[in-house]
């Protein structure tokens, strides 16, 4: 929710296009004030009604509900959102104000929609009117002519710093009580680790002791500690604390949902992909995707040939980290597997835009360079999954292509800010690249 501290007083929210177009349902999140649709708006928004993307779907959406709310004729003062929230109006164009015909050299939508909220802020003085953008550029312009502008933050994480991480190190540990995790099965009760007592379901911990020291995670339904002990998935071994406890999770089958975030370098895809080849008998399928436009708004559309011709350019890294698998494998029945399961279509590289209308069944599911999705897109995904379907998200949170995400917007962050403590869901943020000296040097200094 959009709140200005200190001003409790009902405000007037113009929403710019991109509002929409990332979240076809914003118009129930703003309380009790109302909010302004400049006619360019639905004017973008006739441009994207087309199509299979995400943001068609929200263009449609969004008009639909319009269309349903204002009946016959849309008034001036607008129409009732419903009970407890405001109304909403359209704003027709008018010319723009000389104020703005001298500042900018040329004629934009996002001009006239500004010049829009400027109109209403000179008819409705008594009114506090506020422009809504994901565009931090038309922020930055609204300002400069008094106007005040934010980002739309509903879904968005309140801080970086305090994101689950999904690892703590308790140090000091008593050595009679490290030991007790390597004898009869590996685990200790919770009360006996009171340094761990607000812990969640699948949250891991690297417990020391001076030399001593032991990996483990909470199991909420046994009320106990288990210790995570370093295996390997089709001949890729975990290399440090973080990613023996990702391998850990994504090879445990009560775990429905597991995301990765990290550096890049830092195993997140690779550890995925041994997971689900390791796991393939207990499902049907393994699919692996990605974003299809990681650096620009071109779609599939732009490049030559069929689909498969079109996906290549997108989908190489994964290619790319199947093929240091095949090689760890050897020249074996394990590389020969890979293949015969590419052949097969039991091991599938999709398209994301293609997901929707689909129902997953016994299907593990990777998606890769999630921090590129939106909130509603992870959801999109998620509840595409059916009985058996395990799925798995991995990216840097810090590395976003998307022009409207930023590293506490983006998809995947909402979705460890809103999925932590469930118990069919873990999450492991990777601290350290394991790609190679080089890799970690620039990933940290460039």
């Amino acid at each position: 929710m959009i709140v200005e501290s200190g001003d409790l007083s009902p405000k007037l929210y113009v929403l710019d296009t991109n509002v929409i177009l990332h979240d076809s349902s914003c118009i129930q999140n703003f309380k009790e004030n109302d909010l302004a649709i400049p006619i360019t708006v639905l004017e973008e928004l006739d441009k994207f009604k087309k199509g299979n993307s995400e943001i068609n779907f929200h263009a449609r959406e969004f008009l639909r509900q319009l269309d349903d709310l204002t009946g016959d004729v849309l008034a001036e003062n607008g129409a009732p959102l419903g009970e407890g929230l405001g109304s909403i109006r359209v704003v027709l164009g008018s010319d723009p104000e000389p104020r703005l015909r001298s500042a900018f050299l040329h004629d934009s939508p996002d001009h006239r929609i500004l010049s829009a909220a400027l109109l209403l802020q000179r008819k409705v003085p008594a009114v506090r009117v506020v422009l809504v953008s994901k565009d931090s550029n038309l922020r930055l312009k609204a300002k400069s002519f008094g106007l005040p502008a934010q980002d739309y933050s509903t879904d968005k994480a309140e801080s970086f710093d305090t994101l689950y991480t999904g690892r703590r190190m308790l140090t000091e540990m008593p050595g009679e009580l490290i030991d007790r995790f390597y004898d009869n099965d590996g685990q200790v009760p919770l009360e006996l680790i009171p340094q761990a007592g607000d812990a969640v379901p699948n949250e891991n911990f690297v417990l020391k002791n001076g030399s001593k020291s032991a990996l483990a995670t909470y199991r909420s339904a046994q009320q106990t500690l288990t210790r995570v002990a370093k295996s390997s998935a089709y001949g890729i071994t975990p290399r440090n604390a973080e990613q023996a406890f990702a391998l850990t999770a994504l090879m445990d089958d009560d775990i429905k949902l597991v995301s990765l975030t990290g550096k890049p370098g830092s195993g997140k895809t690779i550890l995925a992909l041994a997971a689900a080849l390791e796991c393939r008998t207990r499902y049907r399928q393994i699919l692996l995707s990605r974003p299809t436009v990681p650096l620009s708004n071109r779609d599939l559309g732009f490049l030559p040939g069929d689909v498969a011709a079109k996906l290549d350019p997108y989908m190489q890294p994964l290619f790319d980290n199947l093929s240091v698998i095949r090689q760890e494998a050897g020249e074996g029945e394990r590389s020969q597997k890979i293949q015969e399961m590419l052949e097969l279509q039991k091991l599938e590289i999709t398209p994301l835009a293609y997901i929707r209308g689909r129902s997953l069944q016994r299907v593990f599911f990777i998606v890769d360079e999630a921090q590129n999705l939106t909130p509603h897109e992870i959801k999109t995904i998620i509840t595409r999954s059916g009985e058996g379907t395990k799925i798995v998200f991995t990216g840097d949170i810090r590395q976003i292509d998307h022009p409207w995400l930023d590293s506490l917007s983006n998809g995947l962050t909402y979705l460890i800010n809103r999925m932590v403590g469930q118990p069919i869901y873990a999450h492991i943020t990777l601290e350290k690249s394991e790609r190679s000296p080089l890799a970690e040097l620039a990933a940290d200094l460039l």
